[in-house]
């Protein structure tokens, strides 16, 4: 009982009353004694409890918040539906301005650093969850800007390439301005007709953000982007135009997470609305995509060669790495030549302290009395052999030739579209097509007639882009993994001397053409040729004033006569000669395109045409089908494999291989060197089964000609050595035999040159009848091209059955 006491003081028996324990003997007087005797306990509990409170209340006050204003309107508790929203846009602090600290730098704008937080970004990521951001490989784009007015530069053509629907583009503001989407769209006429996908990637606090903590929201903004979105490239506006720091933080993470970076030029809403046609296939390889170009100058040409580098100068190669330059110099070089390459600095130098490296490669060629036909061949190809077999491709150009400040362009659009889009790679004729031609000729390749470029098979005089199974040596794209297959159809076809065959390409185009030729025909490969109106402005253009014959071709063949004929001076100056005897190249020179928008000039409103709808030519002239040029190739490389690879009708060939033309070829193990001297027939073993018996005198017929000249030269000096011993008149027995010594050698060396005669009579005969039998043969004649380019069928079994 004693808790009991120290809680009710005095109630001994809780339930009875105090008159029981009254006191006696005058205790009335002691009852307000026992309450005063109270008191003191009830007070020391209420000052504590005061204490406790006053103590909760200061605590409090010194950490209420300072930002926090009075609530405009009573916000309602979630519901059982609510409570797994995303925050809105009322919870975005953004607005409010942040304490600032008490240091130096608290007058500057630009000071808050403290956690970063996306209030607007998961709602908008949790949206695109359909567009397959979840796969590595989709058709997802993304535009990115922090300056509003790099922004509004880039918005168009996010909304272009969104209108044609071959990708998903998204855009993303990154930047400090705390301008709401919807008054951006609005602002730049993004409302209606602009399926774009807008991400506000902004942070907490964005305005008064210092430097560090935006490049740390643009790295994690780009993170939790490339987790939700997963976008195949990333598209930016000059960085020229754009804060700093978003540019070095979108570089580096990009860097990070694999993925390219388009940094468009200032004039890009003008001249590069092209880019809003490629597919997210394409624009990945933006970045990869690497092109040389190749340049071979013959002797003379060096005016024509300047004038060609100077439009590669003044080309526009919109923000991107300009290309690597090799120029194979004539052996003579004029001192104005060699002063403008000593000069020449490629690509221009950057004079913002960023290091130069040089990209041109000269190579000078040592002076020959004779060069072959294949030596030029192989030179020539020797020249470029590609780093990356699928991201390397190699642009010859000829000095005749003139490029438009746009080609460029044209070069690039063109090979994203028809080499890496999801479109181009897809079509049938996409492993047959080797590459990309600039100019169209005006002629075939015999020069025997002008080519009439065929038009669109579904719409009447409507020019369309076609393909050609003929070379192009002026200006030509060839794609990396087509050049190595040359490269090894080349070395195969060089490593053993072939017999004759009929000349099919004009002596004005180099000889190597003639080769490609071949393996073209085999494979059933083609290029894609322009269509371009005769009068409006083409890409590339050809000048045949400063035209020089190939080196490897002799100056007098009857192919190429610039020389004009000597004009009486008596005769009247209106005097007209025939313009044949001038044998020029035959080519139309037509004007570059001038105008800035390389869209305008392109039909279909800068649609490329695909593959499937584009006409096919033979390298003759005529329309072929696609089953029809599968057949003609198949008939011919079986006729090349026997005529010029060595294989039996009989013998099984290899099997084809990527990057590889061993399969035309039967002879690859067989070593063949010309300059070597072939072994004297006497060493060759004889075998028991041999049942024709060999001469082992006899002297292998292409050597015969240096035989007979060392022979008589021996016998010359053996003449010689006789008529000097005889005057010496020496002892008689010495004298007899010496001279029997010589008669003896001397009739040896007589019955050697008999059967060396003997033997070359007998293989001028096999020649002269073999040469007889090859005249007597049938020999087809080509085929003459069709100024119409109808009826498919008539004309391809020629084609595909011609000997090659």
């Amino acid at each position: 009982m004693s808790w009991l006491k120290g809680i009710f003081a005095g109630d001994e028996e809780l339930g009875k009353k105090d008159d029981d324990h009254r006191p006696l003997n005058g205790a009335a007087t002691s009852a307000p004694w026992y309450a005063r005797r109270t008191a003191p306990g009830l007070r020391k509990r209420r000052v504590f409890y005061g204490i406790c409170a006053l103590l909760f209340l200061y605590v409090f006050i010194k950490n209420i918040p300072t930002d926090l204003g009075p609530s405009s309107k009573y916000v309602p508790s979630p519901g059982p539906d609510e409570v797994m929203k995303l925050p809105s846009q009322s919870s975005d602090p953004r607005i409010k301005k942040p304490k600032k600290p008490v240091t130096p730098s608290a007058a500057e704008e630009h000071y808050h650093d403290g956690p970063i937080k996306f209030y607007m970004l998961a709602s908008s990521l949790h949206s695109v969850a359909r567009l397959g951001g979840q796969h590595e490989i989709n058709k997802n784009i993304l535009f990115a800007a922090s300056n509003l007015k790099s922004a509004s530069e880039i918005i168009p053509l996010a909304c272009e390439m969104a209108r044609w629907d071959r990708n998903d583009v998204h855009f993303a503001i990154m930047g400090r301005d705390d301008m709401e989407i919807a008054e951006i769209k609005k602002i730049n006429g993004a409302e209606e007709d602009c399926d774009v996908h807008w991400h506000d990637a902004r942070p907490d606090y964005s305005r008064w953000s210092s430097d560090v903590r935006m490049e740390i929201s643009v790295t994690a903004g780009v993170e939790h982007i490339q987790t939700f979105v997963h976008p195949q490239v990333i598209i930016i506006d000059n960085p020229s135009r754009e804060d700093l720091f978003f540019i070095t933080a979108l570089r580096s993470k990009a860097m990070d997470i694999g993925k390219s970076v388009i940094e468009l030029p200032v004039d890009a809403a003008e001249n590069m609305m092209w880019i809003t046609r490629l597919d997210s296939a394409s624009l990945a390889a933006w970045k990869t995509t690497y092109v040389d170009l190749l340049i071979q100058a013959p002797t003379g040409s060096s005016g024509s060669l300047v004038r060609l580098l100077k439009s590669i100068e003044d080309a526009d190669y919109f923000g991107t790495r300009r290309p690597h330059l090799t120029i194979e110099l004539p052996t003579e070089i004029d001192p104005p030549t060699w002063h403008y390459l000593e000069n020449l600095i490629w690509p221009p130098m950057d004079w913002s302290g960023t290091a130069h490296a040089s990209q041109v490669t000269l190579r000078h060629r040592i002076a020959r009395r004779t060069t072959t036909e294949d030596e030029a061949s192989a030179r020539f190809v020797e020249s470029f052999y590609p780093a990356r077999v699928h991201d390397s491709h190699v642009l010859l150009l000829s000095p005749q030739v003139e490029l438009s400040p746009l080609y460029y362009h044209y070069l690039m659009y063109n090979l994203l579209e028809y080499k890496f889009s999801t479109r181009g790679k897809a079509a049938k004729e996409s492993p047959n097509v080797m590459g990309i031609s600039l100019e169209l000729p005006s002629f075939h390749l015999n020069d025997s007639a002008p080519l009439v470029p065929p038009l669109h098979p579904g719409k009447s005089n409507a020019r369309t882009p076609f393909l050609w199974q003929a070379p192009n040596s002026n200006a030509a794209l060839y794609f990396g993994d087509r050049w190595i297959e040359f490269h090894s159809f080349l070395q195969a076809r060089l490593s053993k001397p072939p017999p004759a065959r009929r000349k099919v390409i004009s002596m004005k185009h180099p000889a190597w053409m003639e080769y490609l030729l071949e393996f073209m025909r085999a494979r059933g490969y083609s290029l894609i040729y322009p269509n371009f109106p005769p009068d409006d402005d083409s890409i590339a253009t050809i000048h045949d004033e400063l035209y020089q014959i190939p080196e490897e071709f002799p100056n007098n063949s009857t192919a190429v006569d610039s020389s004009v004929p000597d004009l009486d001076p008596s005769q009247p100056l209106t005097m007209d000669y025939d313009p044949s005897n001038r044998r020029a190249p035959p080519n139309t020179e037509n004007a570059l395109l001038s105008s800035s928008d390389l869209i305008s000039i392109l039909p279909n409103s800068g649609d490329l045409s695909e593959l499937s709808n584009m006409p096919l030519i033979s390298y003759n002239g005529y329309n072929m089908s696609r089953e029809l040029s599968y057949e003609a190739a198949v008939a011919f490389s079986q006729v090349y494999q026997r005529e010029v690879g060595g294989c039996e009708p009989s013998a099984q060939t290899t099997a084809r291989k990527p990057d590889s033309a061993a399969d035309l070829f039967c002879h690859l193990d067989e070593v063949y060197d010309p300059l070597q001297r072939p072994q004297h027939l006497s060493n060759i073993p004889h075998t028991q089964s041999e049942s024709v018996p060999r001469d082992e005198d006899a002297i292998p017929a292409e050597q015969h000609d240096n035989a007979k000249a060392e022979a008589s030269a021996h016998l010359g000096r053996q003449g010689s050595t006789l008529k000097t011993t005889q005057p010496l008149q020496p002892m008689q027995p010495m004298h007899t035999v010496q001279e029997d010594a010589g008669e003896e050698r001397q009739n040896e060396f007589q019955m050697q040159m008999e059967r060396q005669a003997k033997q070359a009579r007998s293989v001028a005969t096999e020649k002269k009848e073999a040469e007889t039998k090859a005249e007597t043969k049938e020999e087809p004649e080509q085929d003459t091209p069709s100024p119409t380019h109808q009826n498919f069928s008539k004309q391809a079994p020629k084609v595909a059955l011609e000997d090659p």
